[in-house]
């Protein structure tokens, strides 16, 4: 009779981001809130819905990112902001 585990062990929090627009975007949102359209300034871009999709989106679905209107998607005055997570890595890539 083989023995199994009773529960397995727990992934540690992922701090590292696997796509480099979103170390990008962390980079320049640092402390600050930013509009969409000052973090593509920030960034050099020009087409927001490639922005959206390559760089905002999935720094949001990983956790890095969220909204500081996070009811109101469309919110005249949205911005948005790092999480705690979000933080962590950014602190890490400026060696604090």
């Amino acid at each position: 009779m083989s023995e199994k585990p009773t529960s397995t062990r727990q992934v540690p929090d992922k701090l590292q981001a696997d796509n480099q627009n979103v170390v990008s975007l962390v980079r320049v949102i640092g402390n600050k809130e930013f509009s969409v359209k000052e973090m593509m300034a920030a960034i050099g871009l020009k087409d927001r819905e490639n922005f959206m999709n390559l760089y905002l989106n999935p720094s949001i679905t990983d956790g890095f990112i969220c909204l500081l209107y996070p009811q109101s998607p469309r919110h005249p005055r949205q911005k948005y902001l790092l999480t705690v997570k979000g933080l962590a890595l950014f602190k890490k890539l400026v060696g604090e």
